[in-house]
């Protein structure tokens, strides 16, 4: 996964992270419940490719759901992997479910 991408260990890093951040923040939550972990193996490798790909127009968080429930909750977060562009804190945009890089792409696609 590429350096780019933060991994908050709990709520605050996550808030911290988020207040620092001068540009969208695509956070892509992950769970590690066995349904999950493939899909968000994959979702690791293709958000490390859009970190370099987009590099200073967007930070790249990994947010585990056990680690941020607080973010889990705030953003209604039901599944994993799931995807949010944030601007300011607030969701532009929400997607469940794995996606390739192109899909992640097109997700971004006029946001940015």
């Amino acid at each position: 996964m590429a350096q780019r991408v933060h991994r908050p260990r709990e709520d605050a890093e996550f808030r911290f992270i988020l207040g620092m951040s001068r540009v969208p923040v695509l956070a892509y939550f992950t769970g590690a419940w066995p349904k999950a972990i493939e899909p968000c193996r994959v979702m690791d490798l293709v958000m490390g490719d859009i970190a370099d790909d987009y590099g200073s127009r967007l930070t790249v968080v990994r947010t585990d759901i056990t680690r941020c429930p607080a973010a889990t909750e705030r953003y209604g977060v039901t599944g994993a992997p799931s995807c949010l562009l944030l601007k300011e804190g607030e969701a532009v945009v929400h997607s469940t479910g794995p996606m390739t890089i192109d899909e992640v792409r097109m997700f971004l696609a006029g946001h940015l």
